[in-house]
């Protein structure tokens, strides 16, 4: 059988076609400056104030939460610390990351409840009803009805004026920017006015629905308190009952007592401030939604925000088993997917049994604003949901982090943040740049007298890597937030030496077997395989600390480990397909392979006292 012939022409060609495809990628980004951490550029200081006296035990795990949220990716470079007196500062880098900040200050306290009315469908108390089911009727889903999702933001939702989704008794559920709901259907079609009516269409299931009117008193639990039981649900049925109208005129005058700015901020209807309600799982809740923004369009002009009042939480954010984000099959926005595990996981089935299709809305409740509110159009067993509404990628990303590292354990005051310098003063950062040029370029000039004509692949190659690291450097500071300090930059900076030793490695494997006797187009192809080994063992005991390192360390340590192990990556793909396939390429050239003495393999430099021997066809 033939040996495969060696092609390093080719080689090199589909390398650098991958190299320019990088540059094409961060040319279409816009952005050709890395995100600087704060050591360099500065960025932005948050200062949160605990309520109460939390113990520390609660101070660290809400650092820890906080550190988890704004390090997710291990490469934003955040600075998480408590302070004395009940303080977590959150040193964040640069001043475009908005996201982060909003990640910071989210409680993420989620929470489900009913959507008893709004500012669509007035709050009008009916004292004395016994069957709820005669304000709303009921379509009572059979148990072994098919699964489905919810519709787009149908009934009473936050959206505009148009009709429900699927039809049902109008409302203003046609809003596609926060039709967030579960399994979302997608198929609104707007009308004209909302409508309070009920549906012409009764049932002819029996309601499951108590006939009892529920109490006007939240449950003796549900007293407020700065720490609420996060486990604390009301009874859905008697939640249900509430939302058909068992609420009270106390109820209607609470709803009544507030209004909803343009910013979708719950105010005080007379003084015009900031509520602040508190969000207790067992007492009725009123929010606000969001305002969209429109396309601006006649068509599509916006939405504002909507006041609604709630009912007690039936289903709490420790039921949440999971969250993330992503473009659902069939659809062209984001979208937060959750996965409701533990008791919630029954209690949102039977809701979606019980409550009137494509009418009746349950709200998705964070910190207090209502972030969706869908109505049903099937029976959802399993749990599984997701919550769109034309996020943008940030947006997304930022909601499901929240959700994900969980609710912080304690309660903050209204939040400060200030703008802060860098720590290291623009003398020094040049002077530690310069050393670090005048490391590298001695580095170079060694390579060029030890190893002469073969110097210049050393420098070409360590250029490659250069080039490759600053490319990837770029596009991971735009995807995923990479900011660079000098932890990260002293990462950078070692690997240099890492991806010298790989060369050196090949040389003198090289130097060996020409030493043997052999020409340089054997010796290089000998040589590399042992070469190849002992490199990819070097390499891989350098990622495997970097790797170490990432996974257990926090905060600027996760940089440099994540610089390192980037750098060392890209050593062996420089290693690979760009110094071995130019040393095979150069091998055919006589310079090279008849020993001239500037190539670093005469005989004088291999220590012999006999030239190379020269392979036929040798070029000139």
């Amino acid at each position: 059988m033939a040996k495969k012939q060696q092609r390093p022409g080719r080689t090199l060609v589909v390398f650098f076609l991958g190299v320019g495809i990088a540059f094409g990628l961060v040319a279409l980004t816009g952005t050709w400056s890395p995100q600087l951490g704060l050591d360099l550029e500065g960025g932005t200081r948050i200062t949160l104030q605990a309520k109460g006296n939390p113990t520390q035990d609660s101070l660290d795990e809400a650092r820890n939460i906080i550190d988890n949220r704004v390090n997710g990716s291990g490469v934003a470079e955040a600075a998480v610390s408590t302070q004395g007196g009940g303080i977590i500062s959150v040193e964040i880098p640069g001043d475009q990351r908005r996201d982060l900040i909003d990640t910071v200050e989210r409680q993420a306290q989620l929470r489900f409840r009913l959507v008893a009315c709004s500012d669509l469908n007035p709050c009008i108390a009916q004292s004395g009803i016994t069957d709820p089911s005669q304000v709303t009727p009921e379509i009572q889903i059979p148990t072994d009805a098919p699964s489905a999702g919810a519709t787009g933001n149908g009934g009473n939702g936050n959206g505009g004026n148009g009709g429900n989704g699927n039809g049902g008794n109008g409302g203003n559920g046609a809003n596609p920017r926060v039709a967030p709901g579960f399994a979302l259907d997608g198929t609104a079609t707007p009308t004209d006015a909302p409508s309070d009516e009920p549906t012409d269409e009764p049932t002819d299931e029996p309601t499951d629905t108590p006939t009892d009117t529920p109490t006007d008193q939240p449950a003796e639990e549900g007293t407020l308190t700065e720490d609420f039981d996060n486990s604390a649900v009301a009874d859905l049925d008697e939640e249900i009952a509430f939302m058909r109208g068992g609420y009270t005129q106390e109820d209607v005058d609470l709803f009544n007592a507030y209004v909803c700015d343009d910013q979708g901020i719950l105010l005080d209807a007379q003084t015009g401030e900031a509520a602040n309600l508190p969000d207790d799982p067992l007492k009725p809740l009123v929010a606000c939604s969001p305002p969209e923004e429109g396309s601006g369009s006649a068509d599509d002009p916006g939405q504002p925000s909507f006041k609604y009042l709630l009912s007690r939480a039936i289903i709490q954010g420790t039921d949440l088993d999971d969250a993330g984000f992503g473009i659902p099959q069939g659809q062209v926005g984001y979208a937060v997917t959750l996965d409701i595990g533990g008791d919630g996981r029954q209690v949102f089935s039977d809701a979606s049994s019980k409550l009137t299709l494509d009418v009746e809305q349950f709200a998705i409740v964070l910190d207090g604003q209502v972030i969706s509110a869908p109505t049903f159009n099937g029976r959802i067993p399993d749990g599984s949901a997701q919550i769109s509404g034309n996020f943008s990628e940030t947006e997304a990303e930022s909601l499901s982090t929240s959700l994900k590292f969980g609710a912080l354990p304690i309660s903050f005051e209204e939040p400060s943040s200030d703008t802060i310098g860098p720590s290291l003063a623009g003398d020094q950062l040049r002077a530690g740049l310069t050393a670090g040029g005048i490391g590298l370029a001695l580095v170079m000039l060694y390579c060029l007298l030890y190893y002469r004509g073969l110097g210049l692949v050393v420098i070409a190659s360590l250029g490659v890597a250069a080039a490759i690291t600053y490319a990837m450097v770029l596009l991971l500071s735009e995807t995923a937030g990479f900011t660079l300090t000098l932890p990260g930059v002293a990462g950078l900076i070692i690997a240099v030496g890492i991806t010298a030793d790989s060369f050196i490695i090949l040389f003198e494997r090289i130097r060996d077997e020409m030493r043997d006797g052999k020409s340089m187009r054997v010796a290089v192809e000998s040589g590399w395989v042992r070469a190849r080994n002992t490199a990819l063992a070097a390499d891989a005991v350098s990622l495997l600390a970097a790797v170490v390192l990432y996974l257990f360390a926090s905060g600027v340590v996760k940089g440099f480990a994540f610089a390192l192990g980037l750098t060392t990556l890209i050593d062996l793909v420089v290693f690979f397909y760009f110094t071995k396939p130019m040393v095979s390429y150069l091998a055919r050239y006589s310079f090279f392979n008849k020993g001239h003495r500037l190539s670093g393999l005469s005989a004088a430099t291999l220590g012999t006292d006999v030239a190379p021997a020269v392979p036929a066809g040798g070029k000139a």
